[in-house]
C-alpha cells in the first residue's frame, strides 16, 4: 500500500513536469487554427494535410490507453539501483523486455530501408507500445514475440467507447458484434486488415505478435509521407494512432524518456501498468488476457447503463416497489448508419502507363436505399491484387469522407511498374454494405520517338571493332521516356527486316556473334548506350533498327571498310634487275680492252 501511494505521490509531481515539457513541444509545431474539442481530441482546420481520424480509421479506434507516466529516476538504472520493491520495480519500469526491444528495433531498421525519408526512432514505437499495453505485458511473449495470452480492449459498443461494429467476424478478436483491439499495440480488426505486416518471417500476419504488430505500427506511422523528426508530423502520426491530446502528452513523455537511454530486461519481467484513462481512480487493470475493468456504473458481462428489472413486492407486505425506470431515448441514427449501398460517381477509365500517376481519380457515391445522398460518410478505399500500384503516399489504402453531395474522391493513384490489371474496392469504413470494385490497368512503359545521341559516322575496317558506341534517347511527348524496353537488330535492308547474317555484330556472355538484343532498357533519362559493336570479314554499308514498345523505330547506318590489301612478298624465282645489283665479272668496264694484232 505505500509503495501505491508513493507511486501516486510521484506521478503528481510527474504530471506537472511532463505536461510544461509537452507544451513547450507542441507549441511550435502547432498547425495554425487547431482546436480541441469536449472530448480533448486535438483537431487542426488544414483539412487537407491531416488524415481522417474517425475512430475506425484510427490504429486502435481511440480505445482506452495506460496513463502511466516514466519514472523521476534515470532512464538507465544499474541492476543494483534501489532496493526492496521501490528498487525493482523503478528497475521493471524504465527497462524493456528483451523481445520486445528487439522487435522495436528490427522495425525501425526496416524503415530505415523502405521508408527512410520518414525518419522512425525505434524510441517512438517503445513509447506507443508501454501506452497501448505497458511492452506486451511486461513482455509476456514466447521466443517468436506472440504474446503468452492475446491481448484485447474493451468491445468498442458505443457505451463509453467509439461504436464500431463487427468487421471481421470474429477473426482477431473473437467477438462477432462489435471490434476490439488487439495485440500488443492496439490495432482494431478493420485497421490491422490494411496495415498488418509480417514482421517475424512466418508467413503469417499476427496482431498478436510483437515482431509483426511493431512493423505494421511503424507503416502505419510512416504513411502520407510525414517525417518523423520534423514536430508537426510526430504530432499528425501520434494523434492518428489514438486522437487524444493526452494520448500524444502521454507517448511524447515516454518518447523522451526512452531517448535519454533505457535497458533491457529479461521477457515476462516487466511492471504492469496501474492508470488506465478509462479506469476510476483506485481501480487497479486487470491482470493479463482477463477482461478489463468496468466502467463506473456497470456489471461484468453487461452493457454499460444496464440496469436489473425492479422486483415486485409481494402482495400484502406493503413494501413500496422500486421507481419506474425511464428507458434511454434511442440513440439517433450517425450518416454512416444511414448508408444502404455505394456508386460510381462518374468514373473514367483507370489506365496509365507504368511509372506514371493515373490521370483519371475514382470517385464514389455513398446513398440510402432511396438514393439519397449521404454526406459525411468514411469511404475506404483499398488496393486489391497483384500489383505495386499505390495511392499518394505510397500507401494501398485511403479514406476519404462524403462531401455534400454523398462523393468521395480517392487520392490519385501511382502506377508502379508491373503491368497488368488490378483493382480498388470501395467500402464503408465501419459497414459492411454493398460498396463499388474499380478495374484498374498499368500498361507497360512505351515511346512515341527515338533519336540518335551525337552525329559521329559509325565506321569500322573489316574484321575490326567500331570505336564509337551507338547512343540513342526515347521520349513521349517531347519528355525523356525512363525504363522502356528497346530491341536492336541487325537487319538485311530497309525493305527486308530479317535478321542479316554477315557484317557488324555484337557478343554475347560467352563472346559468341549475335545479331539481336532484346531485353535493353533506357536509363531513367531516357537514354540508352548499346554495347561495343564488331565486324567480320564482309565490307559494305549495313543498318542497325531499334525498337521501342510504343512504336518508336530508329536506323542507324553502319560502315565496314575493306581491309587494306598487304604488300607482296617478293619471288625468289624471278630475274633480279641487273642495275639493282651488278655482277662485278660481267661489267663490261671491268674487262681487259682488246688488243689489235701486230
Amino acid at each position: 500500500m505505500a509503495a501505491h501511494i508513493g507511486r501516486r505521490l510521484r506521478k503528481g509531481a510527474a504530471t506537472t513536469a511532463v505536461a510544461a515539457a509537452a507544451v513547450a513541444a507542441l507549441s511550435a509545431s502547432q498547425a495554425p487554427g487547431a482546436t480541441v474539442d469536449d472530448q480533448g481530441r486535438q483537431n487542426t482546420g488544414d483539412a487537407t494535410s491531416a488524415p481522417d481520424t474517425a475512430a475506425d480509421d484510427s490504429a486502435t479506434g481511440n480505445s482506452p490507453y495506460y496513463t502511466d507516466l516514466p519514472p523521476l529516476n534515470s532512464p538507465a538504472p544499474s541492476p543494483s539501483a534501489g532496493s526492496g520493491e521501490a528498487g525493482d520495480r523503478s528497475a521493471a519500469e524504465a527497462g524493456i523486455p528483451a523481445t520486445v526491444l528487439d522487435a522495436y528495433k528490427k522495425a525501425e531498421a526496416a524503415l530505415r530501408e523502405k521508408k527512410a525519408g520518414c525518419n522512425l526512432p525505434w524510441q517512438l514505437l517503445a513509447a506507443i507500445g508501454k501506452v497501448e499495453s505497458g511492452q506486451a505485458r511486461g513482455g509476456r511473449v514466447t521466443a517468436d514475440g506472440t504474446t503468452v495470452t492475446p491481448i484485447l480492449g474493451p468491445q468498442l459498443d458505443g457505451n463509453g467507447f467509439a461504436l464500431i461494429r463487427d468487421t471481421d467476424n470474429g477473426a482477431y478478436d473473437g467477438n462477432r458484434m462489435y471490434d476490439q483491439a488487439v495485440g500488443p499495440m492496439q490495432f482494431i480488426p478493420s485497421t490491422w486488415s490494411w496495415a498488418g505486416r509480417d514482421g517475424n518471417g512466418d508467413g503469417r500476419k499476427d496482431p498478436n505478435n510483437i515482431y509483426d504488430a511493431a512493423l505494421a505500427a511503424g507503416h502505419y506511422l510512416c504513411r502520407f509521407d510525414w517525417d518523423l523528426s520534423e514536430p508537426g508530423d510526430l504530432r499528425k502520426a501520434i494523434l492518428s494512432y489514438n486522437n487524444s491530446t493526452e494520448y500524444l502528452n502521454t507517448v511524447l513523455s515516454w518518447l523522451e524518456y526512452y531517448r535519454k537511454g533505457t535497458h533491457e530486461i529479461p521477457d515476462g519481467t516487466g511492471a504492469l501498468p496501474e492508470d488506465r484513462s478509462d479506469a476510476p481512480p483506485g481501480v487497479t487493470p486487470s491482470a493479463p488476457g482477463t477482461t478489463p475493468p468496468a466502467r463506473p456504473g456497470t456489471r461484468p458481462g453487461k452493457p454499460s447503463g444496464s440496469r436489473p428489472s425492479p422486483r415486485p413486492s409481494a402482495p400484502g407486505t406493503g413494501s413500496p416497489s422500486a421507481p419506474p425506470t425511464t428507458p434511454p431515448p434511442p440513440t439517433p441514427p450517425t450518416p454512416t448508419d444511414t448508408v444502404h449501398h455505394l456508386e460510381d460517381a462518374g468514373t473514367g477509365t483507370l489506365t496509365a502507363m507504368a511509372g506514371h500517376t493515373f490521370a483519371e481519380r475514382i470517385s464514389t457515391r455513398a446513398e440510402t436505399e432511396a438514393g439519397k445522398a449521404v454526406a459525411k460518410v468514411r469511404i475506404r478505399f483499398t488496393i486489391v491484387g497483384d500489383t505495386d500500384a499505390t495511392f499518394a503516399g505510397g500507401e494501398s489504402v485511403a479514406t476519404v469522407t462524403t462531401d455534400a453531395s454523398g462523393v468521395a474522391v480517392a487520392p490519385a493513384l501511382q502506377a508502379g511498374e508491373r503491368t497488368g490489371a488490378f483493382a480498388v474496392q470501395a467500402a464503408v469504413a465501419g459497414r459492411s454494405v454493398k460498396g463499388v470494385s474499380y478495374k484498374v490497368t498499368v500498361t507497360q512503359r512505351v515511346a512515341d520517338a527515338l533519336t540518335r545521341v551525337g552525329e559521329k559516322e559509325l565506321t569500322c575496317v573489316a574484321g575490326g571493332e567500331f570505336a564509337e558506341p551507338v547512343e540513342v534517347k526515347a521520349t513521349y511527348g517531347g519528355e525523356a521516356a525512363g525504363k522502356v524496353a528497346v530491341t536492336a537488330k541487325l537487319v538485311t535492308s530497309a525493305d527486308d527486316p530479317a535478321e542479316n547474317d554477315k557484317g557488324p555484330y555484337f557478343k554475347d556472355a560467352d563472346g559468341k556473334a549475335i545479331r539481336t538484343l532484346t531485353g535493353l532498357r533506357t536509363g531513367p533519362d531516357g537514354q540508352l548506350t548499346l554495347p561495343k559493336l564488331y565486324a567480320d570479314d564482309t565490307a559494305g554499308t549495313f543498318l542497325l533498327r531499334l525498337t521501342t514498345a510504343g512504336g518508336a523505330t530508329l536506323e542507324v547506318e553502319l560502315t565496314v571498310e575493306p581491309a587494306a590489301a598487304p604488300s607482296p612478298a617478293p619471288d625468289p624465282s624471278a630475274d633480279p634487275d641487273p642495275s639493282a645489283d651488278p655482277d662485278p665479272s660481267t661489267d663490261p668496264s671491268t674487262e681487259p680492252s682488246e688488243t689489235p694484232a701486230a
